[in-house]
């Protein structure tokens, strides 16, 4: 019993919570080599996984993410640095001010970020809107948690909540959902659970906690000050600047849309099945991004060089940390996290909007990928769907909230967060994980009231 004990995935979590908080912290080690360790010390220690498949199978989840994140995220490093460096990132400030006003930069970053992530993985989102969060801190001089959030918040619940985003979309299709409805509908429960932290906890906290603007994407701070200095004739236009935004999402958006219109294999959905791939578009618009700062630095060539070298550097940092963060979530998964989650709310006897819920909390944490949260929660709920009270977009909802319930250490946007973002690891957890906690609480908490209220969807059915 007490072999059982110690060798249950449960304790198996535990360990690598504790043993990566330990070395993160304590050891202050690379977040790299933390998680790797701490992989491999949960596949050695756990009896699902062959003592022989260790290395291997680290090796093959860390490879996995990576094909999937290596020249996204690298073209976004250099999307990013061109935006900084060209003067296009205070160019798209100054425009959102000009056009919102002053004081709702962060309500801009949040409408932003919402629409931008329904076609865009999230982390690339944060990825091009940071600098505009940095240049506009580096003008105020405060407020910079407030952007992050405003970002973060409006990013995730689209992620979460909007096809056509991996998680929800596999959600759909698993569970039968009308897209155009779940697109709808989740679009709407999407604004108050960004609204709440992205705007109410973010003004709150804001107050409370000042986070300076430190060096992250190889533009220290002084860089963005003198960005902020700069005369209004001396920037891209307004249209140049926003054009690598406008591309990623323009490509992006037409291979989802024109996918669901248009029969496979038409020359139309050939041709936006190339360009609108997050690997062709990203690269397209970092070489229009990358256009714009030659143009503006053509009379130094090689500070052009030098700094497209320093974004790629960093950008292969995050791309690192973040890889060996899919292959701690994926090491857990394999030592029978999911099996010993279900075994655990199998019998409490729950709602199936409640079961759903926890269930994919429980995944998020204990994988680290909301995606994977949500589609092993819709495959395991997808067979008592027939149990429903509700319509079955409702259990959809609820799937999303509860992936969005509690990111941390080995969820790859919290490296991409705290890296692209210049944060600490508590910050991270302020800004992140407790933003996460309360964009779930808010969705999911809508989903039942609607759910009461409108339980066969109603004017939306």
């Amino acid at each position: 019993m007490l072999i059982d004990t110690v060798l249950h995935p449960g304790t198996m979590l535990v360990v690598g919570i504790v043993v990566l908080l330990f070395l993160l912290i304590r050891l202050k080690l690379h977040p790299f080599l933390a998680l790797i360790v701490t992989t491999f010390l949960i596949g050695i220690l756990s009896p699902e996984v062959p003592l022989g498949e260790v290395g291997g199978l680290t090796a093959e989840e860390f490879g996995g993410l990576m094909i999937g994140i290596g020249i996204p995220i690298l073209m976004a490093a250099i999307i990013g640095k061109c935006l900084i460096e060209s003067g296009a990132a205070e160019r798209i400030v100054r425009t959102f001010r000009g056009s919102m006003g002053e004081n709702r930069d962060n309500a801009t970053l949040l409408g932003t970020s919402y629409l931008l992530s329904i076609p865009v993985f999230f982390d690339n989102v944060f990825y091009v809107l940071t600098p505009i969060a940095r240049a506009a801190r580096a003008r105020e001089g405060e407020k910079y948690f407030l952007y992050l959030v405003a970002i973060i918040a409006g990013g995730s619940t689209a992620h979460a909540l909007v096809p056509p985003t991996p998680g929800p979309l596999a959600v759909s299709t698993e569970l039968g959902i009308d897209i155009g409805q779940f697109m709808i509908v989740g679009g709407l429960i999407a604004i108050p659970a960004a609204v709440v932290p992205g705007i109410l906890y973010a003004q709150w906290m804001d107050r409370r906690m000042d986070i300076p603007l430190r060096d992250a994407l190889g533009t220290t701070a002084e860089d963005l000050i003198r960005q902020t200095e700069r005369e209004g004739q001396d920037l891209p236009g307004t249209f140049e600047a926003l054009l690598p935004i406008i591309l990623v999402i323009g490509l992006v958006a037409s291979d989802a849309l024109f996918g669901v219109f248009l029969p496979d294999g038409s020359m139309v959905t050939q041709i936006t099945g190339l360009v609108g791939d997050p690997n062709i578009a990203l690269t397209i618009a970092a070489l229009m991004a990358a256009w714009t700062y030659y143009r503006v630095r053509i009379d130094d060539l090689n500070v052009f060089e030098e700094e497209i070298l320093v974004a790629v550097k960093d950008g292969g940092n995050i791309i690192a940390i973040t890889a060996a963060g899919g292959a701690f979530g994926g090491m857990l998964a394999a030592a029978g996290i999911g099996e010993a989650i279900i075994d655990f709310t199998g019998g409490l006897g729950f709602s199936l909007l409640v079961t759903g819920y926890i269930i994919s909390g429980l995944m998020l944490i204990a994988t680290g990928s909301l995606t994977v949260a949500m589609i092993t929660t819709a495959g395991i709920m997808a067979g008592s769907i027939g149990q429903l009270d509700v319509h079955p977009i409702y259990l959809a909802l609820a799937i999303g909230a509860g992936s969005m319930v509690f990111p941390w250490h080995n969820n790859a946007a919290f490296w991409v967060i705290t890296e692209v973002g210049g944060l600490k690891h508590h910050e991270t957890i302020r800004a992140f994980s407790l933003v996460g906690f309360l964009m779930s609480v808010t969705a999911f908490t809508v989903t039942l009231i609607l759910s009461t209220i409108l339980p066969n969807l109603g004017p939306f059915a």
